[in-house]
């Protein structure tokens, strides 16, 4: 692979985030509503139906998708397949490692991270927040353990998709923010 191309791939991946990451204060006007307002949804759905204290609908690894989702829209592991592709292929290995897999969290947390990143990068849904959604799997309290399957359906399919609705509104509201990003991924070619 010639040297160019990398370092052409590599400008123009650095001129995405450094174009969305200047000091623009409609741009972060929107990307603090749409952020508030997605995780605001999902927590209030936390607080109506779990106990304050039983955290489960409200994963972490949403937080991480907040930021990707509205402060850094035109990236490539913003966009829906991404967001949701890379969260559910993840909690699926998630899970699918906590129930096959022996009790051993030095073995069984590599390995859910790791089998997701590849199926992520194979399947093109790379979304770096899914790697904390197949770690929670493992590592999260009995409650989120005791969903087994469930957890790929709710709360990360449905917590997915929230972040989802609310970046298509508030990444669209205005003339300058366009999301998702329709034009060609960025490749880099062998």
């Amino acid at each position: 692979m010639p040297i160019k191309k990398i370092k052409r791939g590599y400008r123009k991946t650095r001129y995405i985030l450094y174009k969305e990451t200047l000091i623009d204060y409609k741009e972060h006007f929107w990307a603090f509503l749409g952020s508030f307002f997605g995780i605001g949804i999902i927590a209030y759905m936390q607080s109506k139906t779990f106990m304050h204290n039983d955290v489960v609908f409200l994963i972490g690894s949403f937080g991480a998708s907040s930021v990707l989702v509205y402060g850094i829209i035109q990236s490539p592991f913003s966009q829906p397949r991404n967001l949701i592709g890379g969260h559910l292929i993840s909690s699926i290995v998630g899970v699918t490692v906590a129930k096959f897999v022996p009790d051993i969290l030095w073995l069984t947390a590599p390995l859910a991270v790791s089998i997701s990143i590849v199926l992520m990068q194979i399947t093109k849904t790379l979304h770096p927040p899914g790697g904390a959604t197949a770690l929670i799997a493992i590592i999260g309290s009995p409650k989120i353990k005791a969903l087994g399957y469930w957890y790929v359906l709710y709360p990360v399919l449905v917590g997915a998709l929230i972040l989802f609705v609310v970046a298509l509104i508030f990444n669209n509201i205005t003339k300058n923010r366009h999301y998702p990003n329709h034009k060609k991924r960025f490749k880099i070619k062998n």
